[in-house]
């Protein structure tokens, strides 16, 4: 790598201000963003660590029912402590990378970074999900703008992310066993006005909402009213782990699974 500088603030405020310096950039688990360093994809001047704000971590059951997770709070964290209130998003979050990567890894940096096959970004769109940053809330459906695209401005921090916790839910991936990133994950969740389906790994566009089995589960929240259905396979991701075809092929069966497992 290269000689840059490394500030550690300890409230959102002194990171809000520190990454107003020039070329500075923040710094969550670092799982996405050292090996880009190595790689020497990225040149900041300024690293902005966010480990050290107390006020970004752990997770809550609010008032309004929905589950409160801090934007600093590492995948191990949030499998654990939500377990007893979101079943199927600590499932997801003990199922990401490995051990090491679940300890250091957080959802405000997973979010941040808008990797188009990593598992949070389904769990946040499948649940109608809030993105709480230093300067605004914004809806999950508006956030995501695209392969490592998001609403965020320069600067801005996940603080908080504001799940609503529905009647069933489920996450299902196809892993590339290598990175354990999904091939394809769907994270399907059944609220009283109707069901979120949300895709990740599998399209150039990155994480999208599967609305044609959003409309059938609405009406028979059963794999049966699945039948028939599927995605083209133009526009999906293809590599040498899937074609676009597979992927699209994929997706339909990962959509079934979910629904099973939900049940």
């Amino acid at each position: 790598m290269y000689s840059f500088d490394v500030v550690k603030p300890t409230s959102v405020a002194d990171a809000v201000s520190a990454l107003s310096q020039d070329e500075a950039q923040p710094l969550g688990g670092g799982q996405t963003l050292i090996p880009t360093l190595k790689q020497r994809l990225a040149s900041p001047s300024v690293l902005v660590s966010l480990s050290g704000i107390a006020e970004i971590r752990g997770v809550c059951k609010m008032d309004d029912g929905r589950v409160s997770i801090g934007g600093g709070t590492t995948h191990a964290t949030v499998a654990k402590e939500a377990a007893a209130h979101y079943p199927a998003l600590a499932d997801l979050a003990g199922n990401i990378g490995d051990p090491a990567v679940r300890n250091r890894g957080t959802i405000g940096g997973s979010l941040a970074n808008n990797d188009p096959s990593a598992c949070y970004p389904a769990a946040a769109l499948g649940s109608g999900a809030t993105i709480v940053t230093n300067n605004r809330e914004i809806a999950a459906d508006d956030y995501f703008q695209g392969m490592f695209a998001t609403a965020l401005d320069e600067g801005e921090i996940v603080t908080e992310v504001r799940f609503p916790v529905p009647e069933k839910a489920a996450y299902m991936k196809f892993e590339q066993p290598a990175s354990r990133f999904a091939l394809v994950g769907v994270f399907v969740a059944k609220y009283a006005d109707g069901v979120r389906v949300a895709v990740t790994g599998a399209s150039e566009g990155g994480v999208f909402r599967w609305s044609e089995a959003e409309a059938a589960l609405s009406g028979n929240f059963d794999t049966s009213a699945l039948d028939g259905l599927s995605v083209p396979g133009d526009g999906m991701i293809s590599d040498l782990h899937g074609s676009g075809d597979y992927r699209a092929h994929l997706v339909a069966v990962m959509t079934k699974r979910a629904v099973a497992a939900a049940h």
